[in-house]
């Protein structure tokens, strides 16, 4: 059994196909293929493995004794609270409504916490792990672009198929594996106190997929894909024709109804094992019993929905080639059973207990929690904020999804401090980021969503609840952790603002002549319109603009140097300050030359300006994948009406903790160098953040 668990796991290579939209929408689908020398490697790895583990174990223990003897504690815990606001915070700190973080800051300190330029979440968080800027760990966005192409790329991880194939009748088998890149540079500091002998539990800490070897456990988070390859792409099904819209994020089928009956197929992977590559689909039935229940039959089970419910985890699954199955997870939502038909489906997770690509570290720690608490969302952006934003969901089908990922999370983070007495336990919980960004304009009255998307009752209220639910779990939290041995730490990676306007930088540089596009060509997305001949600057992704640099980019005509410099300097004094003189106000703070606010051998990868706006507004949903539109300022009427994607300045996070701190403004890259430091490890030269001093 474990063999063939070997296998599976082994002899899944993942091959790039389209253009990727990450965060601003889904895009490149995964390939499934099989690999006999990757199974070969992979046993004899298994094998060395077993023949070095006393040796091994000998060498962390004696580490582990020397820093030990060091350190002023036993234990550190790290709760993350992904995007929790100061401001609203302090308020409600202020009102007695959050009395566990009241309490943790009397027994040491709340501070705001310095965030990273941009404040967007694998930025941040990735100066978290590694205690440094951005130009030393090489992740300034959720986005980078291929310099070839122009397309944009996720910036954490490069997948790479493998380079030949053996061909057999209509199958083709890969000659070696491929390769998954973590694109993410610098050493995390918890393989820091791997290397001191020092275990630690990691938990869903955004970009640590795919997952690092280090001397314990994780569960990768954000940038997961999910089964199709996808950063999660939803599924809707409908019967009515006017309902089969183009989905960002998500795909429309239409079905027919044959009586009481639609059938249809959930789409997954493709299928590489074939050489003439195509996505499996796996058929499904679904039976009207009456106007609010219908009977799913698929991959085998016969599953009872009820309207408007979600049905629980469902395992499908797709077989490419005769005796290789590949699992996976989803939940289907009943939308409309009466005269029309209509069903929502998630992004299908890879399946934790049978994972098709590592997920975890070591592969059997996923195994592990789903045997321990049952099957579980494993894609990184979990919450499917699309479906909400293409009207295919409502808020409070999101508002469940974000509860039942944090839900699930939190058993997870609960079963590791029972577990680890001694050393790290790191988990970071997403949903008060999601529901931020979806909810925030129901305590914000002018937001221009508001007038497109109804307010309905009872969301008024849905972020307090959650900072208090929040702070419950903080309750629990304080409970594991009474001894005076163990650190604990609560954080957030960045603060959160409203997104009322929408900034297209593109329109921007085309209005000021440093873009130009092909005259009668249509407006698509990834810059396909662009005279690139002409073109000096364009914006692609969250963070900010690029020049269009000679000998960088496929088509360039700026030249390195001192060209691009001016050029650079140029572009950053007429945004910063940049007006919006319709609603009066400044759409833009500062604009950061990237080459001054960088330091590391990484920093020339970053976008060459990074945009810090100022509160209300944010890059434009068109600007993210490179569309143009016919106005610099567009209001955001989507339903995510919160962001950070703004001047750090504006969105500083939070830290609490049980020791009290010098410091008045510590920062998030301080955080690792702090740990490293109380565990008796000299943090390394090359760290950025400098340790906090606790008063005693």
């Amino acid at each position: 059994m474990r063999f063939r668990n070997l296998f599976i796991l082994s002899a899944l290579i993942v091959s790039v196909a389209t253009p990727v939209q990450a965060y601003i929408g889904p895009g490149a689908g995964f390939a499934v293929v099989g690999s006999l020398f990757a199974v070969i490697g992979a046993f004899f790895a298994t094998c060395v493995v077993l023949l070095t583990w006393p040796i091994r174990y000998i060498i962390r223990s004696t580490r582990g004794r020397k820093a030990l003897a060091k350190s002023e504690i036993k234990r550190a815990v790290i709760l993350g609270l992904d995007g929790l606001e100061p401001t609203v915070t302090e308020k409600m700190l202020a009102e007695g409504k959050l009395p566990n973080l009241a309490r943790l800051k009397e027994m040491g300190c709340y501070r705001r916490l310095g965030t990273t330029l941009p404040p967007l979440s694998p930025v941040a968080w990735s100066s978290f792990q590694t205690g440094c800027n951005p130009g030393k760990h090489n992740i300034f966005d959720f986005l980078s672009r291929d310099k070839k192409t122009y397309y944009p790329k996720i910036s954490s991880v490069e997948i790479k198929g493998p380079k030949k194939v053996f061909k057999i009748g209509k199958f083709q088998i890969p000659l070696g594996a491929g390769q998954m890149l973590f694109l993410r540079k610098a050493k995390s500091f918890w393989k820091i106190l791997g290397e001191h002998g020092i275990f630690s539990n990691i938990i869903r800490v955004p970009i640590t997929f795919p997952p690092e070897k280090f001397y314990g456990v994780m569960l990768s988070a954000m940038c997961v894909p999910d089964l199709r390859g996808t950063q999660g792409m939803f599924s809707f099904y409908s019967t009515n024709k006017a309902r089969m819209e183009a989905h960002t994020g998500g795909e429309s089928f239409l079905v027919k109804r044959n009586g009481d009956v639609i059938a249809g197929n959930i789409i997954g992977p493709q299928n590489s094992f074939l050489q003439n590559t195509t996505e499996m689909a796996l058929p499904f039935k679904l039976t009207v019993i009456n106007n609010t229940s219908a009977m799913l039959h698929v991959s085998g089970q016969k599953v009872l929905l009820q309207l408007k419910e979600y049905s629980p985890w469902l395992e499908v699954t797709f077989k490419p080639a005769p005796g290789i199955k590949v699992k996976g997870l989803c939940q289907v939502l009943l939308l409309n059973a009466d005269s029309e038909i209509e069903l929502y489906i998630t992004p299908v997770n890879i399946s934790p207990e049978t994972p098709a690509m590592p997920i975890s570290h070591p592969v059997d720690y996923s195994k592990y929690l789903a045997k321990k608490q049952g099957p579980f969302a494993t894609l990184g952006l979990t919450e499917d904020s699309w479906a909400l934003n293409e009207k295919v969901v409502e808020e409070r089908h999101f508002k469940e999804q974000c509860d039942q990922a944090d839900d699930e999370r939190e058993e997870m983070f609960f079963d590791a401090l029972d577990k680890v007495s001694r050393g790290l336990v790191v988990c970071v919980f997403d949903g008060t980021d999601r529901m931020q960004h979806i909810f925030w304009r129901y305590q914000d009255e002018g937001h221009p969503a508001n007038g497109d998307l109804k307010s309905i009752a009872g969301h008024e209220k849905v972020l307090e609840e959650l900072y208090i639910k929040m702070d419950a779990m903080v309750g629990k939290t304080m409970k594991q952790c009474e001894d005076d041995k163990t650190m604990l730490m609560v954080i957030s990676d960045h603060g959160f603002n409203a997104f009322r306007y929408g900034v297209d930088l593109n329109k921007w540089l085309l209005d000021n002549g440093y873009l130009y596009v092909i005259e009668g060509a249509p407006n698509a997305d990834y810059l396909t319109n662009i005279d690139w001949s002409r073109t000096r600057a364009y914006a692609t992704g969250l963070a900010g603009l690029y020049l269009n640099i000679k000998g960088r980019e496929a088509k360039g005509i700026v030249k390195n140097g001192s060209e691009a410099d001016a050029l650079r300097d140029e572009i950053c004094e007429k945004l910063t300050g940049l007006r919006d003189e319709l609603h009066d106000d400044i759409a833009i703070k500062k604009a950061y030359n990237a080459l001054k606010a960088y330091t590391g051998p990484y920093k020339s990868e970053a976008p060459d300006i990074i945009v810090g706006y100022n509160k209300g507004y944010r890059v434009s949903w068109e600007t993210a994948v490179g569309r143009l539109t016919d106005k610099v300022i567009l209001d955001n009427i989507k339903a995510w009406s919160g962001d950070h994607c703004i001047d750090p300045s504006l969105v500083p996070g939070v830290l609490f903790c049980n020791r009290n701190i010098e410091e008045a403004e510590p920062r998030l890259m301080d955080l690792a160098p702090t740990t490293l430091k109380l565990f008796g490890v000299t943090p390394p030269a090359n760290m950025d953040g400098k340790p906090l001093t606790f008063i005693k």
